[in-house]
């Protein structure tokens, strides 16, 4: 199981359900010539409350918590943690950069946590390589990750980075999964028309049965090729 499917399996498992459930919003969108507008509104949600609606708007509409530099960082872990392959996007493709913005807005539990552990990620790089963690190289950078992204093997000074590598892991596998590019990727397709063709011939011959010519011209056949 590559860690895509391992990510899939913890959301789809249930095992982020806490952080699913309170944080399943829409993410504000990065503004451009062609979505400038859209990204000061909130998105077109009829099953939300009014008071639901504007409290997002206001969340849209707040400063921004983190700095670019930590931006930056956050979108290196997020595709470190969700990279692109032959399936779909990345993290950052899903925009979950963005999302994590809102999360620690809205959920602002997760606001000293994430500061934390991205300033401590920093100073760790900063004392062995001379750089910052966005700086680093991708050897580096992954060489830095493995310290942390495995809570059983990590070494005891290695515990606070753990706790951020944990928060941001489930922060990522949260946007991605309730994005689009997540959702298309997981394989759900919602509520669909169950069209049934009646009992298969096979079934009817081993029991003896078969509909009758009546039966058949009062029910409709449904092309499985349609």
């Amino acid at each position: 199981m590559n860690r895509r499917d391992s990510l899939k399996a913890l959301v789809v498992g249930g095992i982020s359900t806490s952080v699913l459930l309170d944080a399943c919003k829409q993410p504000a969108k990065e503004a451009t010539t062609e979505n400038k507008d859209a990204a000061t509104k909130t998105p077109d949600q009829p099953e939300r409350m009014p008071e639901e609606r504007l409290a997002d708007k206001q969340l849209l509409d707040a400063p921004k918590f983190f700095t670019a530099n930590e931006m930056a960082t956050i979108t290196i872990l997020g595709d470190i943690i969700i990279p692109k392959d032959d399936i779909s996007g990345s993290a950052s493709d899903a925009k979950v950069p963005d999302f994590i913005e809102f999360i620690v807005k809205d959920m602002p539990e997760h606001q000293t946590p994430m500061k934390g552990g991205l300033r401590w990620l920093d100073m760790q790089c900063l004392t062995r390589y001379e750089k910052a963690f966005k700086d680093c190289s991708h050897t580096q950078q992954m060489e830095m990750v493995d310290e942390i992204a495995w809570p059983k093997k990590a070494k005891p000074e290695m515990r606070q980075g753990v706790s951020f590598f944990n928060l941001m892991r489930n922060l990522t596998a949260t946007g991605f999964y309730t994005s689009e590019i997540g959702v298309k990727d997981v394989g759900y397709i919602g509520n669909t028309v169950n069209h049934w063709n009646g009992v298969p011939d096979d079934v009817l011959k081993q029991y003896n049965l078969a509909y009758t010519e009546k039966e058949l011209k009062e029910c409709i056949s449904f092309d499985k090729k349609a």
